[in-house]
């Protein structure tokens, strides 16, 4: 049985790649390193130093954004100076591994995060765009060793989170869902779950519901210090389960120290416990010296909200 899979899961989102927004520099950006970069911005020495903080804290997944941060047998020509060999790649999932933290692979697909698909994100819905999808996807199963979980992003396509890009472009309707229903399959086919942010939700309820599979693990988001009934991000967790899907909530320390152990407490009391299958730390900072404090203080509120967890089960 892969590690942590009879467990509550207590993941953290570790970004290997980070070219995942704006696809152009700009000295006014509001948020710190937005823009993609020719060189990977992952620095080994904080790399190691997380996991060891997860395993410290009770962590048993890490959930790998991958990127740009692989030079893809498939398709080398999207990789960035200094991206993994996928022979790298694998020493270091096995190394997790021996630390007891099962490593998930990520490639957000959304086009509101996908400039690490370079030009084929310029390419969307064609022949080209599904045989590259498919081959990464395919590539990174290999690589993890048939993971039981493939974690497909798809958050946030719409025209105002890319108002800043050189290319903007967003599926909606059919075309949205005809995409997204192929890149389930494609996980699915190889014996991987799919996983998704769930904010889709939020904006279209009546088609989510009608059209979403039950496969899919949910992990809707939210990350402000309050949980307000009347908040369209906090309702979906109670809807999301009277629906019947599995999740793993996500909090985050974007916004809030608050949020992650917030996160936890109110889930327990709006989510079944049937269908509450773990829960996500995201600092979404890349993993670099400058943001180490972040990390740590990341990595410690998941340690937190693990302990609310495993007080409320006595």
């Amino acid at each position: 049985m892969a590690a942590g899979q009879s467990e509550m899961i207590w993941g953290y989102l570790l970004h290997l790649g980070y070219n995942m927004w704006a696809d152009r520099q700009d000295s006014e950006w509001e948020l710190e390193h937005i823009g993609a970069h020719d060189h990977l911005r992952c620095d080994d020495t904080v790399w190691n130093d997380v996991l060891d903080r997860l395993v410290g804290v009770g962590a048993n997944m890490v959930v790998i954004d991958l990127g740009e941060g692989v030079r893809y047998d498939s398709h080398p020509e999207l990789a960035v100076d200094g991206s993994w060999t996928p022979n790298h790649l694998r020493e270091r999932l096995d190394h997790m591994r021996g630390l007891g933290l099962e490593p998930i692979p990520k490639m957000n697909f959304s086009t509101a995060h996908d400039t690490w698909l370079g030009p084929y994100g310029r390419m969307i819905s064609t022949d080209t765009y599904y045989q590259v999808c498919g081959e990464l996807i395919d590539e990174a199963i290999q690589l993890f060793d048939n993971p039981r979980l493939f974690h497909l992003g798809m958050d946030e396509e719409t025209a105002d989170h890319q108002r800043h890009y050189n290319y903007a472009v967003m599926r909606q309707h059919e075309l949205w869902w005809h995409d997204f229903l192929w890149m389930v399959d494609q996980v699915e086919s190889a014996g991987s779950r799919p996983w998704i942010w769930s904010d889709y939700v939020w904006h279209h309820p009546e088609l989510f519901y009608d059209q979403m599979p039950q496969s899919v693990l949910q992990s809707n988001w939210y990350y402000a210090p309050e949980f307000p009934e009347d908040n369209t991000g906090v309702k979906a967790y109670k809807e999301l389960n009277d629906h019947g899907f599995e999740q793993v909530p996500t909090g985050s320390n974007w916004s809030s120290p608050k949020n992650m152990p917030g996160t936890v407490t109110h889930c327990l009391e709006t989510v079944d416990a049937s269908l509450l299958k773990g829960f996500l730390q995201t600092p979404w900072k890349p993993t670099l010296e400058v943001c180490r404090d972040r990390h740590e203080q990341a990595v410690d509120l998941l340690g937190d909200a693990r302990s609310i967890w495993i007080d409320n089960q006595g």
